[in-house]
């Protein structure tokens, strides 16, 4: 998809493909024959830059066909680089500038309380996306309302678009951060299926929950794994090739 559109942010989809593998084919309550079910389970990529790895899996799980997904990014398709509600079903929100997605989760998650409706949200942001005071303000509202049809998942794989994020805004104490704020907090490998799944399924507490999932950018290409300038690149044909090899072989 990032090839033909000539795209970029392939190493932020490489970092969140097995969260979004086990939400939507594990975890969530959701009915691609229905995706506007009142009661389903709603899903906000908060990091709408990883379009592409958004509608890859809403494609697998059945929201639409796959001949869309090579009309990505592209003058007379449908499927934007970030994510248009409006664009194709399955998509909960609209995203453009970061720090929005835990807002409009934690007003979703009060409305299905409200309504005793029983659908769970899920929100998935960047570690560098937590510079914004727009999530904080959020994380006080969620724990305050004690929201327990929450999670929030952070794709820790230390790298924003201008560099590291420890050299923008240290997160290295980011589970103890999310604890002040009255969160429970779980760590884990992102990139393992089996523990992201046993992750989601801890019994809620009275309490929101925050995933903090420590991931790879670039995860699974040799070449684009912990590079900041796979943020921004689109692979060439040769890049293309040695990607899909390398992919290939970990199935």
């Amino acid at each position: 998809m990032t090839h033909y559109s000539k795209s970029s942010h392939v190493g932020t989809c490489l970092s969140i493909v097995e969260i979004l593998y086990v939400l939507y084919f594990k975890i969530m309550k959701v009915d691609p024959e229905n995706p506007l079910k009142p009661d389903r389970d709603k899903f906000i990529l908060s990091k709408g830059h990883g379009s592409a790895a958004l509608y890859s899996t809403l494609a697998e799980r059945g929201f639409f066909s796959k001949e869309i997904l090579n009309r990505y990014y592209i003058d007379d398709g449908i499927l934007p680089g970030h994510l248009d509600m409006k664009a194709v079903p399955g998509i909960e929100l609209s995203t453009g500038s970061l720090g929005h997605g835990l807002s409009v989760g934690v007003g979703m998650s009060i409305a299905n309380m409200l309504d005793n409706n029983p659908g769970n949200i899920y929100v998935l942001l960047g570690d560098g996306e937590c510079n914004e005071g727009s999530v904080w303000e959020a994380a006080m509202l969620a724990s305050h309302n004690k929201l327990n049809n929450i999670t929030a998942i952070i794709d820790c794989n230390k790298l924003q678009g201008f560099g590291n994020t420890k050299d923008i805004i240290n997160q290295e104490n980011l589970a103890e951060r999310w604890k002040s704020f009255g969160w429970d907090v779980l760590e884990v490998d992102g990139h393992s299926i089996f523990d992201l799944e046993s992750c989601f399924n801890q019994p809620a507490t009275m309490n929101p929950k925050v995933i903090i999932a420590h991931t790879v950018k670039g995860k699974g290409v040799s070449f684009m794994e912990d590079k900041l300038e796979w943020h921004y690149k689109s692979p060439n044909t040769q890049e293309l090739e040695k990607a899909l090899k390398e992919l290939s072989r970990a199935l």
